[in-house]
């Protein structure tokens, strides 16, 4: 099979090198403006222009590793209605148009795989669609950013503050120069999207659902949570539950025995809930050069091979995201106790003047709500749930 590559990133490049190793894969075109350091060889089959890609009959699929939603979209519709399929690891991009993109392929006769897009190397969402098949998926979560979680595994290891082990998660290259999408909880967001409308046969859109990341965490959170023997996590979820699906991302606190707690530095954790298989956790490094560019080739193998991917159809559920009903109680950490969050705690320590508190049980959109309205105030808070 001939293909081409549009971004020669990391991703692009890994792709390259997976299909080099398949052998039944041929790269003939890869569209970026440089020519990535190591691959001069290749010059001749870079391009700028994607008619070089859509125009060319003999390319029978197009890997979309360029990033973003903007140009990536355009381009990724033109190779859709240029008859070629299309795999991409590229998270926003689906996340943000999944219905159009999956209407297009569908339009044109053609394939739109991405299994890479969430969990990278691993094989999440391939075993989720399998899973769906014969069983009901009632809940997806986990752990889906490897900069949070080596962040957050460095912190309760070394009793570090947040700010250092972020400049360390930079210089190892597991954060971007802007961490902001990581940190803020944004990477996840587009994850729990993706796999939710997957598993439920949903549209849920990004505004759906409700997102803290942990930006605002500190050295004494880490603290106060590992003396009463919890670790925290930055965690997705998405559950089915009484005809609407319960949506999020926010720390979540979890014991120190748990699976989740145990996930050490850059890997991720992500499992599933069937009605009848029951839970199914999938565990591994979520990014990468060769762990997503080797899921990049087994999607195109996969279409090479014409082995089908039962996708479902998007938003035939009708199921909505409703957060109303999810509940949890909460550790809080702020700088003093006023009126909007006292009546909502039920125990609390001061030391030093901070406030170390477990809540009442409240709702998420609440929760969320007073955490970004007091960050919007400049005013110290983080939050995490506890896990039940």
């Amino acid at each position: 099979m001939k293909i081409a590559i549009m971004g020669f990133g990391t991703v692009g490049s890994g792709a390259y090198e997976s299909a080099l190793a398949e052998g039944g894969i041929e790269v003939v075109k890869i569209l970026d403006r440089c020519v990535r350091k190591g691959y001069e060889h290749l010059t001749d089959r870079f391009t700028s222009n994607i008619e070089d890609i859509t125009g060319d009959p003999e390319i029978e699929l197009v890997v979309e590793s360029m990033g973003g939603v903007g140009v990536a979209r355009e381009f990724v519709l033109k190779c859709l209605k240029a008859g070629k399929h299309v795999v991409t690891p590229n998270k926003n991009l689906i996340s943000a148009c999944y219905k159009e993109l999956m209407d297009e392929a569908e339009a044109n006769g053609v394939m739109l795989r991405f299994t890479p897009a969430v969990g990278g190397g691993i094989p999440w969402l391939y075993n989720l669609l399998r899973t769906k098949r014969c069983d009901e998926v009632l809940e997806v979560r986990g752990i889906v950013n490897g900069t949070c979680n080596y962040i957050l595994d460095a912190m309760y290891d070394k009793g570090a503050d947040f700010g250092e082990m972020l400049k360390t998660a930079q210089e190892l290259g597991y954060a971007e120069a802007d961490p902001s999408s990581d940190i803020e909880g944004t990477d996840t967001l587009r994850k729990t999207v993706i796999s939710a409308n997957l598993a439920f046969d949903a549209a849920i859109k990004e505004e759906d659902v409700p997102v803290y990341g942990i930006s605002t965490i500190q050295a004494c959170d880490i603290a106060y949570l590992k003396e009463k023997g919890l670790v925290c996590k930055l965690m997705m979820k998405a559950e089915k539950k009484d005809g609407a699906i319960e949506a999020y991302v926010e720390p979540t606190a979890f014991s120190v025995t748990s699976l989740e707690a145990n996930v050490k530095t850059n890997n991720n954790l992500i499992t599933l809930e069937g009605k009848n298989v029951g839970t199914q956790s999938f565990y591994g490094q979520g990014a990468g050069m060769l762990p997503t560019g080797e899921s990049v080739i087994q999607d195109v193998i996969d279409i090479r091979d014409g082995k089908a991917q039962a996708i479902g159809s998007t938003g035939a559920s009708g199921l909505k995201a409703d957060n109303s009903k999810a509940v949890h109680r909460y550790y809080i950490r702020h700088d003093r106790m006023c009126e909007h969050i006292e009546p909502l705690i039920d125990t609390f320590e001061e030391k030093d003047g901070i406030f170390y508190c477990i809540s009442k049980p409240i709702t998420v959109e609440e929760m969320h709500k007073m955490g970004h309205h007091r960050r919007e105030k400049g005013k110290e808070m983080f939050f995490a749930a506890l896990a039940e």
